[in-house]
Protein backbone atom coordinates (compact mmCIF):
# COMPACT_ATOMS: atom_id res chain seq x y z
CA UNK A 1 0.00 0.00 0.00
CA UNK A 2 1.59 3.23 -0.97
CA UNK A 3 1.97 6.24 1.84
CA UNK A 4 3.16 9.34 1.77
CA UNK A 5 6.74 8.37 1.83
CA UNK A 6 8.30 10.69 -0.30
CA UNK A 7 10.13 7.49 -2.24
CA UNK A 8 6.48 5.65 -2.77
CA UNK A 9 5.14 9.12 -4.32
CA UNK A 10 8.28 9.19 -6.47
CA UNK A 11 8.09 5.77 -7.89
CA UNK A 12 4.41 6.54 -8.71
CA UNK A 13 5.66 9.46 -10.42
CA UNK A 14 8.27 7.23 -12.33
CA UNK A 15 6.05 5.09 -13.36
CA UNK A 16 3.16 7.63 -14.89
CA UNK A 17 5.48 10.08 -16.99
CA UNK A 18 7.28 9.42 -20.43
CA UNK A 19 9.76 7.34 -20.29
CA UNK A 20 12.15 9.65 -22.05
CA UNK A 21 10.87 12.81 -19.29
CA UNK A 22 14.20 13.91 -18.29
CA UNK A 23 13.57 14.34 -14.32
CA UNK A 24 17.12 16.53 -13.86
CA UNK A 25 19.66 18.39 -16.29
CA UNK A 26 23.05 19.72 -14.57
CA UNK A 27 25.83 20.64 -16.69
CA UNK A 28 26.49 17.87 -19.07
CA UNK A 29 24.79 15.42 -17.06
CA UNK A 30 20.71 14.60 -18.36
CA UNK A 31 19.00 11.98 -17.07
CA UNK A 32 15.48 10.83 -17.28
CA UNK A 33 13.01 9.69 -14.14
CA UNK A 34 13.33 6.27 -14.99
CA UNK A 35 17.15 6.65 -15.40
CA UNK A 36 17.02 8.36 -11.91
CA UNK A 37 15.16 5.63 -10.45
CA UNK A 38 17.15 3.00 -11.35
CA UNK A 39 20.61 4.48 -9.95
CA UNK A 40 18.72 5.15 -7.01
CA UNK A 41 17.47 1.30 -6.41
CA UNK A 42 21.27 0.02 -7.33
CA UNK A 43 22.76 2.41 -4.64
CA UNK A 44 19.69 1.61 -2.00
CA UNK A 45 20.64 -1.94 -2.72
CA UNK A 46 24.02 -1.24 -2.26
CA UNK A 47 23.72 0.14 0.82
CA UNK A 48 21.69 -2.38 2.71
CA UNK A 49 24.05 -4.78 1.44
CA UNK A 50 26.98 -2.43 3.82
CA UNK A 51 24.82 -2.68 6.64
CA UNK A 52 22.68 0.73 6.44
CA UNK A 53 19.10 -0.05 7.50
CA UNK A 54 16.01 1.27 8.39
CA UNK A 55 16.42 4.77 10.56
CA UNK A 56 20.07 4.80 9.95
CA UNK A 57 21.82 8.36 9.03
CA UNK A 58 23.83 8.96 5.61
CA UNK A 59 25.72 12.14 5.25
CA UNK A 60 25.50 13.85 1.58
CA UNK A 61 28.36 15.85 1.63
CA UNK A 62 28.72 16.93 -2.44
CA UNK A 63 28.49 20.05 -4.63
CA UNK A 64 25.44 19.85 -6.90
CA UNK A 65 25.35 17.01 -9.22
CA UNK A 66 23.12 13.43 -9.96
CA UNK A 67 24.35 11.57 -7.07
CA UNK A 68 23.03 13.89 -4.81
CA UNK A 69 19.93 13.58 -6.08
CA UNK A 70 20.28 9.73 -6.48
CA UNK A 71 21.39 8.72 -3.23
CA UNK A 72 18.67 10.89 -1.45
CA UNK A 73 16.10 8.89 -3.26
CA UNK A 74 18.33 5.99 -2.52
CA UNK A 75 17.85 6.69 0.97
CA UNK A 76 14.26 7.23 1.22
CA UNK A 77 13.70 3.82 -0.57
CA UNK A 78 15.28 2.07 2.18
CA UNK A 79 14.19 3.97 5.03
CA UNK A 80 17.61 5.50 5.51
CA UNK A 81 17.95 9.07 6.69
CA UNK A 82 19.55 11.63 4.41
CA UNK A 83 21.58 14.21 6.60
CA UNK A 84 22.93 17.21 4.49
CA UNK A 85 26.50 18.59 4.98
CA UNK A 86 27.44 22.04 3.93
CA UNK A 87 30.43 21.77 1.63
CA UNK A 88 31.38 24.81 3.47
CA UNK A 89 31.85 23.71 6.95
CA UNK A 90 35.23 24.07 8.29
CA UNK A 91 36.58 21.39 10.68
CA UNK A 92 34.68 22.61 13.74
CA UNK A 93 31.58 22.82 12.17
CA UNK A 94 32.02 19.56 10.75
CA UNK A 95 33.31 18.12 13.94
CA UNK A 96 30.39 18.94 15.55
CA UNK A 97 27.59 17.56 13.17
CA UNK A 98 29.81 14.43 12.35
CA UNK A 99 29.15 14.04 16.19
CA UNK A 100 26.01 15.54 16.48
CA UNK A 101 24.31 13.56 13.41
CA UNK A 102 25.27 10.29 14.41
CA UNK A 103 25.98 8.83 10.69
CA UNK A 104 26.57 5.49 10.18
CA UNK A 105 27.38 6.49 6.02
CA UNK A 106 28.34 9.49 3.77
CA UNK A 107 28.13 9.67 -0.25
CA UNK A 108 30.83 12.66 -0.72
CA UNK A 109 32.40 14.33 -3.44
CA UNK A 110 36.13 13.12 -3.88
CA UNK A 111 37.81 16.63 -2.74
CA UNK A 112 36.34 16.30 0.71
CA UNK A 113 38.44 12.98 1.66
CA UNK A 114 40.80 15.06 3.89
CA UNK A 115 38.20 17.10 5.53
CA UNK A 116 36.59 13.84 6.09
CA UNK A 117 39.59 12.15 7.38
CA UNK A 118 39.87 15.14 9.99
CA UNK A 119 36.59 14.60 11.79
CA UNK A 120 36.04 11.55 11.04
CA UNK A 121 37.05 10.17 14.33
CA UNK A 122 33.80 12.22 15.95
CA UNK A 123 31.55 9.52 14.33
CA UNK A 124 32.69 6.42 15.15
CA UNK A 125 29.54 4.49 13.68
CA UNK A 126 31.14 6.47 10.44
CA UNK A 127 32.50 3.13 8.43
CA UNK A 128 31.30 3.70 4.90
CA UNK A 129 32.74 6.33 2.19
CA UNK A 130 30.99 6.04 -1.54
CA UNK A 131 33.28 9.04 -2.94
CA UNK A 132 31.50 10.79 -6.24
CA UNK A 133 34.14 11.30 -8.97
CA UNK A 134 35.10 15.16 -9.57
CA UNK A 135 38.11 15.62 -10.77
CA UNK A 136 40.30 15.48 -7.93
CA UNK A 137 43.10 12.92 -6.81
CA UNK A 138 42.73 12.33 -3.54
CA UNK A 139 43.36 8.87 -2.08
CA UNK A 140 40.22 6.93 -1.43
CA UNK A 141 41.92 4.31 0.57
CA UNK A 142 42.95 6.88 3.23
CA UNK A 143 39.23 6.45 4.47
CA UNK A 144 38.56 3.47 3.00
CA UNK A 145 36.73 4.83 0.54
CA UNK A 146 34.89 2.95 -2.41
CA UNK A 147 33.90 4.80 -5.51
CA UNK A 148 30.46 5.43 -6.24
CA UNK A 149 29.90 3.69 -9.76
CA UNK A 150 32.09 0.91 -8.71
CA UNK A 151 29.64 0.30 -5.98
CA UNK A 152 26.76 0.17 -7.26
CA UNK A 153 27.34 -1.27 -10.98
CA UNK A 154 26.57 -4.84 -9.66
CA UNK A 155 23.38 -4.27 -8.04
CA UNK A 156 19.76 -4.70 -8.85
CA UNK A 157 17.74 -1.67 -10.51
CA UNK A 158 14.65 -3.56 -8.94
CA UNK A 159 12.29 -2.25 -6.21
CA UNK A 160 12.82 -5.28 -3.42
CA UNK A 161 12.41 -3.01 -0.48
CA UNK A 162 10.66 -3.46 2.35
CA UNK A 163 7.43 -1.43 2.94
CA UNK A 164 8.07 2.12 4.08
CA UNK A 165 6.21 4.63 6.35
CA UNK A 166 5.12 8.35 6.23
CA UNK A 167 7.16 8.82 9.42
CA UNK A 168 10.57 7.67 8.15
CA UNK A 169 12.80 10.91 8.50
CA UNK A 170 14.99 13.30 6.51
CA UNK A 171 17.24 15.46 8.80
CA UNK A 172 17.97 19.00 7.26
CA UNK A 173 20.74 20.61 9.19
CA UNK A 174 20.18 24.84 8.95
CA UNK A 175 22.88 26.78 10.28
CA UNK A 176 20.82 29.67 10.78
CA UNK A 177 22.62 33.13 11.36
CA UNK A 178 24.18 32.21 14.49
CA UNK A 179 25.28 28.96 15.96
CA UNK A 180 26.44 25.44 15.16
CA UNK A 181 24.17 23.09 12.93
CA UNK A 182 20.68 22.31 14.36
CA UNK A 183 19.64 19.24 12.66
CA UNK A 184 15.40 19.42 11.96
CA UNK A 185 13.78 16.08 12.21
CA UNK A 186 10.88 15.89 9.55
CA UNK A 187 8.83 13.21 9.46
CA UNK A 188 8.07 12.64 5.30
CA UNK A 189 4.34 13.46 5.03
CA UNK A 190 4.57 16.83 7.37
CA UNK A 191 7.38 17.97 5.05
CA UNK A 192 5.32 16.69 1.89
CA UNK A 193 2.68 19.14 2.94
CA UNK A 194 4.46 21.82 4.48
CA UNK A 195 7.22 22.30 2.41
CA UNK A 196 6.05 21.02 -0.84
CA UNK A 197 2.10 22.07 -0.54
CA UNK A 198 1.51 18.20 -0.76
CA UNK A 199 1.74 18.44 -4.58
CA UNK A 200 -0.87 20.98 -4.87
CA UNK A 201 1.07 24.05 -6.44
CA UNK A 202 0.43 22.91 -10.18
CA UNK A 203 -2.82 21.63 -10.03
CA UNK A 204 -6.52 22.84 -9.72
CA UNK A 205 -7.59 20.84 -7.04
CA UNK A 206 -4.81 21.41 -4.83
CA UNK A 207 -2.81 19.39 -2.26
CA UNK A 208 -3.13 15.06 -2.29
CA UNK A 209 -5.83 13.61 -0.29
CA UNK A 210 -4.42 10.41 -0.76
CA UNK A 211 -1.11 9.13 -1.89
CA UNK A 212 -2.84 7.95 -5.24
CA UNK A 213 -3.38 11.49 -6.01
CA UNK A 214 -0.19 12.20 -7.06
CA UNK A 215 -0.67 9.75 -10.45
CA UNK A 216 -3.09 12.19 -10.96
CA UNK A 217 -1.17 15.16 -10.94
CA UNK A 218 1.78 13.55 -13.05
CA UNK A 219 -0.43 12.60 -15.34
CA UNK A 220 -0.86 16.19 -17.00
CA UNK A 221 -0.53 16.85 -20.43
CA UNK A 222 1.95 19.85 -19.44
CA UNK A 223 5.46 20.23 -17.57
CA UNK A 224 7.27 22.77 -16.69
CA UNK A 225 11.59 23.20 -16.50
CA UNK A 226 12.11 24.84 -13.11
CA UNK A 227 15.83 25.91 -12.00
CA UNK A 228 16.98 26.02 -8.35
CA UNK A 229 20.07 28.10 -7.97
CA UNK A 230 20.74 27.64 -4.33
CA UNK A 231 23.02 24.48 -4.03
CA UNK A 232 20.99 21.29 -3.54
CA UNK A 233 22.62 21.18 0.50
CA UNK A 234 20.28 24.27 1.26
CA UNK A 235 16.77 23.42 2.33
CA UNK A 236 15.39 25.65 -0.52
CA UNK A 237 16.78 24.16 -3.09
CA UNK A 238 16.48 20.27 -2.12
CA UNK A 239 12.24 21.15 -1.47
CA UNK A 240 12.51 22.42 -5.32
CA UNK A 241 14.10 19.33 -6.14
CA UNK A 242 11.44 17.47 -4.33
CA UNK A 243 8.34 19.59 -5.49
CA UNK A 244 9.85 19.26 -9.32
CA UNK A 245 10.27 15.65 -9.19
CA UNK A 246 6.77 15.00 -7.58
CA UNK A 247 5.02 17.20 -10.05
CA UNK A 248 6.86 15.04 -12.84
CA UNK A 249 8.70 18.14 -14.11
CA UNK A 250 12.49 19.11 -15.21
CA UNK A 251 14.98 20.14 -12.87
CA UNK A 252 17.71 22.30 -13.83
CA UNK A 253 20.40 23.23 -11.30
CA UNK A 254 23.62 25.18 -11.62
CA UNK A 255 26.60 23.05 -11.92
CA UNK A 256 28.81 25.92 -11.06
CA UNK A 257 30.76 25.76 -8.10
CA UNK A 258 29.24 29.80 -7.46
CA UNK A 259 26.89 31.63 -8.93
CA UNK A 260 28.02 33.90 -12.38
CA UNK A 261 24.99 36.16 -13.58
CA UNK A 262 25.63 34.91 -16.99
CA UNK A 263 26.17 31.69 -17.00
CA UNK A 264 22.83 31.44 -15.17
CA UNK A 265 20.99 33.42 -18.16
CA UNK A 266 22.88 31.19 -20.58
CA UNK A 267 21.53 28.15 -19.12
CA UNK A 268 18.04 29.62 -18.81
CA UNK A 269 17.96 30.81 -22.13
CA UNK A 270 19.58 27.29 -23.65
CA UNK A 271 17.34 24.87 -21.76
CA UNK A 272 14.70 26.97 -21.87
CA UNK A 273 13.44 27.15 -18.61
CA UNK A 274 10.22 28.04 -17.26
CA UNK A 275 10.56 29.22 -13.45
CA UNK A 276 13.90 30.24 -11.63
CA UNK A 277 14.00 30.37 -7.83
CA UNK A 278 16.86 32.31 -5.53
CA UNK A 279 17.39 32.86 -2.17
CA UNK A 280 17.04 36.63 -1.76
CA UNK A 281 18.61 39.70 -2.71
CA UNK A 282 22.39 37.87 -1.98
CA UNK A 283 21.35 36.52 -5.95
CA UNK A 284 18.49 38.05 -6.93
CA UNK A 285 21.04 41.18 -7.18
CA UNK A 286 23.71 40.15 -9.65
CA UNK A 287 21.07 38.27 -11.46
CA UNK A 288 19.29 42.14 -12.12
CA UNK A 289 22.64 43.21 -12.41
CA UNK A 290 23.68 41.08 -15.28
CA UNK A 291 20.04 41.40 -17.10
CA UNK A 292 20.39 44.95 -16.90
CA UNK A 293 24.07 45.49 -18.14
CA UNK A 294 23.33 43.10 -21.39
CA UNK A 295 19.53 44.59 -22.10
CA UNK A 296 19.55 42.11 -25.33
CA UNK A 297 21.76 39.25 -24.97
CA UNK A 298 19.21 36.45 -23.79
CA UNK A 299 15.80 35.24 -25.07
CA UNK A 300 14.03 34.82 -21.82
CA UNK A 301 10.72 34.65 -23.22
CA UNK A 302 10.21 30.87 -21.81
CA UNK A 303 10.45 32.63 -18.16
CA UNK A 304 7.01 32.81 -16.50
CA UNK A 305 7.82 32.56 -12.82
CA UNK A 306 10.47 34.38 -10.74
CA UNK A 307 10.36 33.37 -7.06
CA UNK A 308 12.47 33.84 -3.89
CA UNK A 309 12.65 32.12 -0.17
CA UNK A 310 14.23 31.65 2.60
CA UNK A 311 16.17 35.26 3.10
CA UNK A 312 14.86 39.04 2.11
CA UNK A 313 13.84 39.67 -1.51
CA UNK A 314 13.64 43.91 -1.13
CA UNK A 315 10.45 45.07 -2.64
CA UNK A 316 13.38 47.60 -4.77
CA UNK A 317 14.55 44.64 -6.39
CA UNK A 318 10.91 43.29 -6.73
CA UNK A 319 10.21 46.27 -8.57
CA UNK A 320 12.86 46.07 -11.01
CA UNK A 321 12.37 42.27 -11.82
CA UNK A 322 8.28 43.77 -12.60
CA UNK A 323 9.80 46.28 -14.94
CA UNK A 324 12.08 43.62 -16.79
CA UNK A 325 9.32 40.95 -16.19
CA UNK A 326 6.35 42.67 -16.83
CA UNK A 327 3.89 39.58 -17.94
CA UNK A 328 5.82 37.19 -15.13
CA UNK A 329 4.65 36.12 -11.96
CA UNK A 330 7.48 37.25 -8.99
CA UNK A 331 6.76 35.49 -6.04
CA UNK A 332 8.58 35.99 -2.54
CA UNK A 333 7.83 32.97 -0.06
CA UNK A 334 8.10 32.99 3.74
CA UNK A 335 9.96 29.85 5.24
CA UNK A 336 12.48 28.70 6.89
CA UNK A 337 14.03 24.93 7.46
CA UNK A 338 11.81 24.54 10.72
CA UNK A 339 8.57 25.57 9.22
CA UNK A 340 8.99 24.65 5.16
CA UNK A 341 6.64 27.19 3.24
CA UNK A 342 4.52 29.50 4.92
CA UNK A 343 3.13 31.62 2.07
CA UNK A 344 4.10 34.07 -0.15
CA UNK A 345 3.82 37.96 -0.50
CA UNK A 346 4.24 40.08 -3.73
CA UNK A 347 5.29 42.90 -1.34
CA UNK A 348 5.16 46.53 -1.57
CA UNK A 349 1.50 46.45 0.50
CA UNK A 350 2.93 45.86 3.95
CA UNK A 351 4.81 47.87 6.27
CA UNK A 352 7.20 44.97 7.27
CA UNK A 353 8.82 41.81 5.01
CA UNK A 354 5.33 40.86 4.37
CA UNK A 355 1.98 39.60 4.85
CA UNK A 356 0.11 36.42 4.58
CA UNK A 357 -3.17 35.45 5.73
CA UNK A 358 -3.75 33.89 9.38
CA UNK A 359 -5.45 30.20 9.71
CA UNK A 360 -6.02 27.45 11.93
CA UNK A 361 -2.51 26.38 11.32
CA UNK A 362 -0.81 29.49 11.19
CA UNK A 363 -0.90 32.54 13.75
CA UNK A 364 1.29 34.66 16.00
CA UNK A 365 1.85 33.55 19.00
CA UNK A 366 3.48 35.68 22.33
CA UNK A 367 5.90 33.96 24.23
CA UNK A 368 5.30 32.85 27.79
CA UNK A 369 6.51 34.88 30.91
CA UNK A 370 6.59 34.45 34.44
CA UNK A 371 2.91 36.23 34.65
CA UNK A 372 1.42 35.19 31.26
CA UNK A 373 1.28 31.92 29.38
CA UNK A 374 1.60 31.79 25.54
CA UNK A 375 -1.16 33.04 24.16
CA UNK A 376 -2.13 34.76 20.22
CA UNK A 377 -1.59 38.04 19.82
CA UNK A 378 -4.89 39.63 19.05
CA UNK A 379 -5.97 40.78 15.83
CA UNK A 380 -6.08 44.76 15.68
CA UNK A 381 -3.96 45.74 18.12
CA UNK A 382 -0.26 46.43 18.36
CA UNK A 383 0.85 43.05 20.50
CA UNK A 384 3.79 41.57 19.13
CA UNK A 385 4.65 38.15 19.00
CA UNK A 386 6.63 35.14 16.68
CA UNK A 387 5.09 34.12 13.88
CA UNK A 388 3.92 30.71 14.01
CA UNK A 389 2.75 27.43 12.54
CA UNK A 390 0.70 24.16 13.82
CA UNK A 391 -0.18 21.39 11.62
CA UNK A 392 2.53 19.70 9.39
CA UNK A 393 5.64 20.62 11.42
CA UNK A 394 9.27 18.90 12.52
CA UNK A 395 9.36 16.58 15.51
CA UNK A 396 12.22 18.83 16.61
CA UNK A 397 15.95 19.14 16.51
CA UNK A 398 18.10 16.00 16.66
CA UNK A 399 19.67 15.59 19.48
CA UNK A 400 18.90 18.57 21.29
CA UNK A 401 15.87 18.28 23.67
CA UNK A 402 17.05 22.11 24.70
CA UNK A 403 16.45 23.88 21.66
CA UNK A 404 13.25 21.97 20.71
CA UNK A 405 11.41 22.91 23.63
CA UNK A 406 12.18 26.31 22.99
CA UNK A 407 11.00 26.71 19.44
CA UNK A 408 8.19 24.05 19.83
CA UNK A 409 5.79 25.13 22.35
CA UNK A 410 2.17 24.24 23.42
CA UNK A 411 -1.14 26.88 23.19
CA UNK A 412 -4.57 26.11 23.38
CA UNK A 413 -3.38 22.34 23.37
CA UNK A 414 -2.21 22.81 20.10
CA UNK A 415 1.71 22.15 19.05
CA UNK A 416 3.01 25.37 17.42
CA UNK A 417 6.61 26.22 15.89
CA UNK A 418 8.12 29.30 16.64
CA UNK A 419 9.90 30.83 13.63
CA UNK A 420 11.49 33.24 15.24
CA UNK A 421 10.27 35.73 12.94
CA UNK A 422 8.31 39.10 14.65
CA UNK A 423 5.25 39.65 13.65
CA UNK A 424 1.17 41.06 14.42
CA UNK A 425 -2.00 40.50 13.01
CA UNK A 426 -4.17 43.44 11.65
CA UNK A 427 -8.07 43.54 11.95
CA UNK A 428 -8.87 41.40 9.24
CA UNK A 429 -6.59 38.32 9.68
CA UNK A 430 -3.48 39.74 7.96
CA UNK A 431 0.14 38.72 9.23
CA UNK A 432 2.72 41.58 8.84
CA UNK A 433 5.93 40.08 9.16
CA UNK A 434 9.02 41.98 10.63
CA UNK A 435 12.09 40.48 10.75
CA UNK A 436 13.89 37.55 13.51
CA UNK A 437 13.10 39.14 17.02
CA UNK A 438 16.58 37.83 17.96
CA UNK A 439 18.26 40.27 15.63
CA UNK A 440 16.03 43.01 16.98
CA UNK A 441 17.70 46.17 17.65
CA UNK A 442 16.48 47.91 20.75
CA UNK A 443 17.69 51.99 20.24
CA UNK A 444 16.31 54.58 23.25
CA UNK A 445 13.43 52.19 23.37
CA UNK A 446 12.21 51.75 20.25
CA UNK A 447 12.05 48.29 18.35
CA UNK A 448 14.03 48.46 14.48
CA UNK A 449 14.47 45.32 12.57
CA UNK A 450 17.07 44.77 10.82
CA UNK A 451 15.56 43.48 7.47
CA UNK A 452 13.31 46.82 7.20
CA UNK A 453 16.44 49.40 7.34
CA UNK A 454 18.38 46.49 5.07
CA UNK A 455 15.39 47.02 2.65
CA UNK A 456 15.78 50.92 2.58
CA UNK A 457 19.58 51.41 2.04
CA UNK A 458 19.28 48.29 -0.80
CA UNK A 459 16.71 50.59 -2.56
CA UNK A 460 20.01 53.33 -2.83
CA UNK A 461 21.36 52.63 -6.25
CA UNK A 462 24.95 53.03 -5.21
CA UNK A 463 24.01 49.68 -2.60
CA UNK A 464 25.34 46.40 -3.74
CA UNK A 465 24.88 44.26 -0.42
CA UNK A 466 24.32 45.43 3.06
CA UNK A 467 23.73 43.59 6.90
CA UNK A 468 22.75 45.74 9.74
CA UNK A 469 23.40 44.88 12.83
CA UNK A 470 23.17 46.66 16.61
CA UNK A 471 26.77 48.74 18.35
CA UNK A 472 26.55 49.96 21.93
CA UNK A 473 25.57 53.60 22.00
CA UNK A 474 25.89 55.77 24.74
CA UNK A 475 23.07 57.94 24.82
CA UNK A 476 20.86 55.03 23.32
CA UNK A 477 22.27 52.28 24.80
CA UNK A 478 22.11 50.73 20.97
CA UNK A 479 22.49 51.97 17.77
CA UNK A 480 21.64 51.13 14.16
CA UNK A 481 25.10 50.16 12.16
CA UNK A 482 25.21 49.44 8.13
CA UNK A 483 28.07 47.46 7.07
CA UNK A 484 27.70 47.69 2.69
CA UNK A 485 28.69 46.80 -0.03
CA UNK A 486 29.17 49.27 -2.75
CA UNK A 487 28.57 48.80 -6.78
CA UNK A 488 31.89 49.34 -8.52
CA UNK A 489 32.92 52.74 -9.07
CA UNK A 490 30.54 53.99 -6.69
CA UNK A 491 30.66 56.15 -3.60
CA UNK A 492 28.30 56.86 -0.31
CA UNK A 493 28.69 58.66 3.02
CA UNK A 494 26.90 58.16 6.16
CA UNK A 495 24.52 61.47 5.45
CA UNK A 496 24.18 60.84 2.44
CA UNK A 497 22.48 57.50 2.70
CA UNK A 498 20.57 58.63 5.69
CA UNK A 499 18.61 61.32 3.10
CA UNK A 500 18.34 58.50 1.43
CA UNK A 501 17.02 56.39 3.84
CA UNK A 502 14.47 58.82 5.35
CA UNK A 503 11.82 58.21 2.52
CA UNK A 504 11.39 54.74 3.05
CA UNK A 505 11.91 54.26 7.10
CA UNK A 506 11.43 56.78 10.33
CA UNK A 507 14.18 58.53 11.56
CA UNK A 508 14.87 56.47 14.73
CA UNK A 509 15.58 53.41 12.15
CA UNK A 510 17.96 55.35 10.13
CA UNK A 511 21.78 54.09 10.19
CA UNK A 512 24.06 55.95 12.69
CA UNK A 513 27.61 54.26 11.61
CA UNK A 514 28.53 52.80 8.28
CA UNK A 515 31.17 50.59 7.41
CA UNK A 516 31.74 50.32 3.71
CA UNK A 517 33.69 46.28 2.94
CA UNK A 518 34.71 44.30 -0.41
CA UNK A 519 32.22 42.05 0.18
CA UNK A 520 29.25 40.93 2.60
CA UNK A 521 29.80 38.18 4.48
CA UNK A 522 26.55 35.55 3.57
CA UNK A 523 26.39 31.58 3.32
CA UNK A 524 26.80 29.97 -0.06
CA UNK A 525 22.53 29.90 -0.13
CA UNK A 526 22.50 33.72 0.41
CA UNK A 527 21.63 33.46 4.74
CA UNK A 528 23.28 36.55 5.76
CA UNK A 529 26.11 35.90 8.24
CA UNK A 530 25.29 38.29 10.79
CA UNK A 531 27.75 37.42 13.43
CA UNK A 532 30.85 38.40 10.87
CA UNK A 533 29.02 41.84 10.27
CA UNK A 534 29.05 42.66 13.84
CA UNK A 535 32.44 42.04 14.46
CA UNK A 536 33.04 44.41 11.52
CA UNK A 537 31.39 47.17 12.82
CA UNK A 538 32.52 46.76 16.54
CA UNK A 539 36.28 46.40 15.33
CA UNK A 540 35.90 49.54 13.64
CA UNK A 541 36.59 48.06 10.37
CA UNK A 542 35.93 50.19 7.08
CA UNK A 543 33.83 52.59 9.09
CA UNK A 544 32.82 56.00 7.15
CA UNK A 545 31.23 59.21 8.07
Amino acid sequence: MATFNLADLFEMVVDTVPADREALVCGDSRHTFQEIDARANQLGHFLRSQGVSAGDHVGLYMYNCNEYLEAMWACFKIRAVPVNVNYRYVNEELLYLFDNADLVACVHGREFVPAIEEVRHAAPDLTLFVSVEDGSKHALDSIGAVEYEAAMQDYSTGRDFPARSDDDLFILYTGGTTGMPKGVMWPHKALFYAAMNGAGHFHADGPCKVPEDIIVRAKENWFMISMALAPLMHGACWWMACISALAGHTLVLNPNRSLVAEQVWDIAEQEKVNSISFVGDAMGVPLMDALEANPDRWDLSSVYNVGSGGAVFSNSLQDKYRARFPNVMITNSFGSSESGQMGADGGGGSDGLGKVQQSDFMNVVVEATDDTPAHFAEPGSDEMGIFARSGHIPLGYYGDPEKTAKTFVEVDGQRWLLTGDEAKIDKDGGITVYGRGSNCINTGGEKVFPEEVEQAIKSHPAVFDTLVVATPDERFTNKVTAVAQLRDGCTLSLSELQEHCRSHISGYKLPRELHLTNEIGRAPSGKPNYKWAKEVALEGRFLVG
